[in-house]
């Protein structure tokens, strides 16, 4: 049989196996084929030779002859273009040798008036080098001057970075102040949920102490305003800060204060809640007493005196569990 080569789509070289070597294949639409050579040269060969049948069957040319002979007529027309820029080159490295000549007579022309300017450039040389002298003695006054000003501002800049750490950790210490009033904040909140009876007061209090944080927090950001004008106004930043520290120590009295108020509103919260149970207590004795008097009493004449009693008893008893709820 064959194999039409319009009906081939790739062609592949295949990597040895199962004791079968030089193997390739060649796809086709409907089945791929595996071929083995003898030795890869000729396995090459094979390859090469389909490869360019099929090449020239794609282009629609019929004989690979016609083909060589015309690579073969393409090869002597490139190699009489190569001969013929082949003398173009020897004409033209014939004018670059005259071109050379003429270039070295120039050159010695250039030698001399190289020799007469570097005899100039000399005496510019030295004149430029006094002037330097001169320029450098300047600058070496002119950077230990710098240096004296630069020691100066390097001891006024840690004065300044001392100032600036004590105010950091005055801010260190006030965040942590920040801090124990938030956790203050929040057991008071759940201990304002837990007690309705005095959730008013409670809220009043909180609203004071918040009212009381946001002064605190607004004293500490113009505390760091104060900060940052340090470096232009020492003098009059430390009489402020110290202002600024009263007004706090003012703050926090207030706050303890406060304090002091919620602490005194929780015993009472404490209070009505032994109150509370204690009524609760009384409440369920009641209840037990009024359960055995409910109890039903033998047959007998008193039976439906009694259960007027018990009737009459039915509506206190509601209007205290009303009154207790």
């Amino acid at each position: 049989g064959g194999i039409m080569l319009s009906c081939v789509l790739s062609l592949q070289v295949l990597p040895d196996r199962d004791g079968k070597r030089c193997m390739f294949c060649v796809k086709t639409s409907s089945r791929t084929y595996e071929m083995s050579a003898s030795d890869t040269r000729q396995r090459q060969e094979w390859t090469l030779a389909i490869q360019t049948a099929i090449r020239l069957q794609a282009e629609g040319k019929k004989s690979l002859h016609k083909d060589l002979k015309q690579k073969r007529r393409e090869q002597r027309e490139q190699r009489e273009q190569r001969k013929a820029a082949k003398e173009e080159e020897t004409q033209r490295l014939k004018q670059l040798q005259e071109e050379k000549e003429r270039k070295l007579q120039e050159l010695e022309l250039l030698k001399e008036a190289q020799r007469q300017a570097e005899i100039l450039l000399q005496e510019e040389e030295q004149r430029r080098r006094q002037q330097h002298e001169e320029m450098q003695r300047t600058l070496e006054i002119q950077l230990r001057e710098a240096e004296q000003a630069r020691a100066s501002m390097q001891a006024e800049m840690v004065l300044k970075e001392a100032e600036a750490e004590r105010q950091r950790k005055r801010i260190l210490e006030l965040e942590a102040m920040q801090e124990r009033l938030q956790e203050a904040l929040q057991q008071e909140v759940k201990a304002r949920q837990d007690e309705e009876a005095v959730r008013y007061a409670q809220a009043r209090l909180l609203a004071e102490e918040e009212e009381k944080l946001k002064q605190l927090m607004k004293l500490k950001e113009e505390q760091e305003e104060y900060i940052i004008k340090t470096q232009l106004e020492k003098q009059v930043l430390k009489q402020e800060m110290e202002n600024k520290n009263k007004c706090l120590e003012e703050a926090q009295k207030q706050l303890e204060e406060v304090r002091v108020n919620r602490q005194r509103v929780d015993q009472d919260v404490m209070a009505a809640q032994r109150k509370l149970r204690q009524a609760s207590t009384n409440v369920k004795h009641w209840n037990v007493q009024m359960n055995r008097l409910m109890h039903p009493i033998g047959p007998g004449d008193k039976r439906t005196n009694v259960t007027g009693v018990f009737a009459g008893y039915q509506p206190l008893l509601s209007r205290r569990d009303s009154s207790l709820k």
